[in-house]
Parts: structure tokens; C-alpha cells; sequence
């Protein structure tokens, strides 16, 4: 398997590479040169099966001949199932919870830090390990989080010998059990920084030093943002076992995603064109709508950022979409330089009408805002008594306004444990939603972390500096 990518400029490289390097030379997004394809009696086969199983079955074909068959079940033995010391408090590790005749919401948050990024990540650490490990080499991390992807990133890097992690996350903008569980976490490796500015600032220093090639090589960045092809790769998995369970592959399953950097709901598409029949993907936003507006106008054009309920959907550029219009524009990388130019240039770009009709042919998308959001976490525990968070709010409101209740099941990712936004649960429902167990002492563990401003110079100098000493 080769990866090429977006912007047609930079190398192909196999799993290995595409792993420890991120975001591509040519500031492209890496993606598979072909997706592998499963037959339907491929995918009945994989009824009954450990969600391990369904994993190694799903991911092997992207990784190639990079690791053999034994190393890659070792490691996803060791990420998912119980018995070989995998943190995901659940037998069914992503589980579905039927709320209604013909809905469902996927639980993704029984991971070590409570929301769907722990599949992706808590894998990926163990890639770094192992690749690193082989060629003799030290990667540095540098990452940006609207919440979630930090703690789930740090859990996974954590004290590992080969690796430096320098995390980002807007100042104020995250809730503070997110902000905790990054910060409160106090190996020399490392290294939590709140930048003056929202998580697009964040972004956007990420990927200027990843395009700083001379600062690239020589600290040996690397990326846990989902501009890492293996993190899409991972979160594919789940939407085999949960479409499985529903009857896939003789019924197609219908999913709503709340979105931000658009790599969930990316990795639902994968899973379609590996031939799992997924009637249609909604795009769940907050008041950060970008993406709602695109599918409706055409037009992807940044706008402020807006501080919401659901804050790791507080976002304005969608890093994961570029992979989107490069399939929708049958690859061609010169498009996709001509809007990534545009957007630089001007602030957004208004796409090909063959492109824009190709998205709404895939997809559909829905606006939902903080009272709406509350409303929907109110009813959801008064009919039933489940508390959700709000991100799943946004998306079971998006799945009732975009999906038909008597077509194909609907599923809605619910992407975060409600103990995260304890303050938005409590104020739709009364209900204090509790910390698991295991992190029932978060709120009087000592913090570190430091305060920089939205300057490239002052963050790459602090990278220099390496560890906390």
C-alpha cells in the first residue's frame, strides 16, 4: 500500500511513513493511492467477531507488508481487548444503545480518557513505538486540541523513550476536565501549552511548522492530528462492527457525525467506498458551521469562531475535507492546489458545481445551536433517562431534521463521555454526570503547563527547548 499526496507534490510513502511523518511536504493530507474493497460475504464474515478481529481485518490492508501479520494483532490486541491489557471499559468496546424504534447512538467514550479519539490513539502510540524503536530514531510531537484530541494523544505517549509531545489547546476554550486530563499529567515528555487564541490558531501554528521544512527535519516533527493518516484509518473500524450489528451488510445504516475537523466523518466515507452500505452521512455542526454552509452554498469561507456548548466542534477550518475534495475531484491535485490557494489567499473558495452536486449526493449537514442543543439533552433524559453529552446532542438533533425515522437505521456517534461537559449536562438536565473511577480525583491532581502567545516564533523556540527539565 502507497500513499500519495492531495496537493500531487510531495514523495509516496507506505504506512510507515505516512505514520512518522504527518502532514505531507507539499502541505497535503496523505491518502491510501487505492482503498481496498470488501465483498459482502467479506463483511457477513465478520458477524460475531471481537471488535480486535474486526479491526485487524479492516486495518491490515492499509498497512501493507510495514508490519506482519503477528505485530499488528499484537498491537491491536493490546489497544482493544481486555485480556491483553486494553483500557476500553466495555466488552463490546464501542457498543450501541438503541434510543428509539429506529435509533441508535454508537458509544465511543469507554476509552481511557472518555471520547471517541482514544480508538485512533491509543493505537497510535504504539505505531510510534514500534517504528521509531526500529530505525533508531526520535519524533517529536506536535499536536493541536479543541479538547479531546490531547488528552487521548497524551495517555497514548505518555513516558514513552522516543517520543517529545508538545500539545496545544486554545486558552479558556476547553472544558476543564479536558483541560485537566492534558495537563495533569506530569511526565517530562510532556508538554501542555495554552495558546491566546481559539483552536484554529492552534491549527494553524501546527501546520506552519510542519511546512517550516528546515524546523521539520530538525526537531523530527511529527502529528497526532487527524492530518495523520492513521488516525482516520483507525476510526474506520467502528463503523463496521456497528453497521455489522444492524444487519449490515443485507440493510444499509445511516450515520450522523458531529464534525469539526471533519476526520470521523471521513473515515465513514472510507467505509463506504470499502463497500459497507451506509445510506447517507450527516454533518452535525455547532454554530461553527462551515461545513453546513458548504453543502448548502458551495462556498467554503472561514468565519469567527464562536465559543459553544460543544466545544471540540469550536472550528472554522476542516482540516480532513482537502481528503474529501481530493476524491470528489477524481484526484486531481491541481484542484485541490487551486482552493487550498484560494483559501489562503482570500479566506475561502467556491468549489466546482460537479463538486459541490458530489457532496450533496454523499452527504447531509445540520446547523444546531446551544438551545436547540440543551432541548435535545433535556428530552433525551426525560423520555429515557440518558444523559449525553453535547456533541452527541448536536448530532441526534442533525440525524431527526436530515434522516427519514422509518428509512435505514440511524445511527449517531455519541463521541464523548457527559462527565466531560458536567456544566452544560447540569444545566439541560439538573443531573451531575460523575467521573468513572478512575478519574474521580481529576479535579485535585497537580497541573503543568505553560501560556504562550498565538506566535510561531515563541512556540517553535519553546519546541527547541525540548522536555521539561
Amino acid at each position: 500500500m502507497k500513499y500519495i499526496s492531495t496537493r500531487g507534490q510531495a514523495e509516496s510513502l507506505d504506512f510507515e511513513g505516512v505514520t512518522l511523518t504527518g502532514l505531507a511536504r507539499d502541505g497535503g493530507l496523505y491518502v491510501p493511492e487505492e482503498i481496498p474493497t470488501f465483498s459482502a460475504d467479506d463483511i457477513r464474515a465478520m458477524r460475531g467477531k471481537t471488535y480486535a478481529e474486526v479491526a485487524f481485518e479492516v486495518i491490515a490492508p492499509f498497512v501493507g507488508d510495514c508490519l506482519s501479520e503477528a505485530e499488528l494483532k499484537r498491537m491491536l490486541d493490546a489497544t482493544y481487548d481486555e485480556n491483553y491489557g486494553g483500557q476500553f471499559r466495555h466488552p463490546a468496546v464501542a457498543p450501541l444503545v438503541q434510543t428509539g424504534a429506529n435509533d441508535w447512538l454508537l458509544e465511543l467514550f469507554h476509552g481511557p480518557t472518555l471520547a471517541f479519539k482514544d480508538f485512533a490513539l491509543q493505537l497510535l502510540g504504539r505505531f510510534f513505538d514500534h517504528f521509531t524503536a526500529k530505525r533508531g530514531e526520535k519524533l517529536t510531537i506536535l499536536g493541536a486540541t479543541s479538547g479531546d484530541t490531547g488528552s487521548a494523544a497524551i495517555k497514548g505517549c505518555r513516558g514513552r523513550d522516543n517520543v517529545s509531545i508538545f500539545m496545544l489547546h486554545p486558552k479558556g476554550r476547553v472544558s476543564e476536565v479536558q483541560r485537566r486530563q492534558m495537563t495533569s499529567v506530569l511526565e517530562d515528555n510532556v508538554v501542555n501549552i495554552a495558546v491566546e487564541g481559539n483552536f484554529d490558531d492552534c491549527q494553524a501554528l501546527v501546520k506552519a511548522s510542519f511546512n517550516d521544512l528546515a524546523f521539520r527535519d530538525k526537531v523530527g516533527l511529527t502529528a497526532v492530528n487527524s492530518i495523520n493518516w492513521a488516525r482516520v484509518m483507525a476510526q474506520i473500524v467502528y463503523y463496521f462492527t456497528s453497521a455489522v450489528a444492524l444487519g449490515a451488510p443485507d440493510r444499509a445504516v445511516s450515520y450522523s457525525v458531529p464534525t469539526g475537523n471533519f476526520g470521523d466523518i471521513f473515515a465513514g466515507y472510507i467505509a463506504s467506498k470499502m463497500g459497507l452500505p451506509i445510506e447517507k452521512l450527516v454533518i452535525a455542526t455547532n454554530s461553527n458551521d462551515i461545513l453546513a454552509r458548504t453543502l448548502a452554498t458551495g462556498r467554503y469561507e472561514r468565519g469567527d469562531v464562536y465559543s459553544t456548548l460543544s466545544p471540540s466542534m469550536d472550528i472554522q477550518i476542516s482540516s480532513n475535507f482537502e481528503r474529501m475534495l481530493f476524491d470528489i475531484a477524481g484526484r486531481d491535485a491541481g484542484v485541490i492546489r487551486r482552493y487550498m490557494d484560494d483559501l489562503a489567499s482570500t479566506g475561502g473558495f467556491t468549489l466546482d458545481k460537479e463538486h459541490h452536486d458530489a457532496l450533496k449526493t454523499l452527504f447531509a449537514a445540520e446547523r444546531v445551536d446551544d438551545e436547540t442543543t440543551k432541548a435535545v439533552m433535556q428530552e433525551l433524559h426525560a423520555s429515557g433517562g440518558y444523559i449525553a453529552d453535547p456533541h452527541t446532542a448536536v448530532g441526534i438533533e442533525a440525524a431527526n431534521t436530515c434522516l427519514p425515522d422509518d428509512g435505514a437505521p440511524r445511527v449517531t456517534l455519541s463521541t464523548a463521555h457527559p462527565a466531560k461537559f458536567g456544566e452544560a449536562v447540569k444545566e439541560a438536565t439538573g443531573v451531575e454526570s460523575a467521573l468513572p473511577h478512575h478519574m474521580a480525583d481529576l479535579m485535585d491532581r497537580k497541573e503543568r503547563m505553560m501560556t504562550l502567545p498565538n506566535d510561531l516564533a515563541a512556540l517553535q523556540a519553546r519546541v527547541l527547548e525540548g522536555n521539561w527539565s
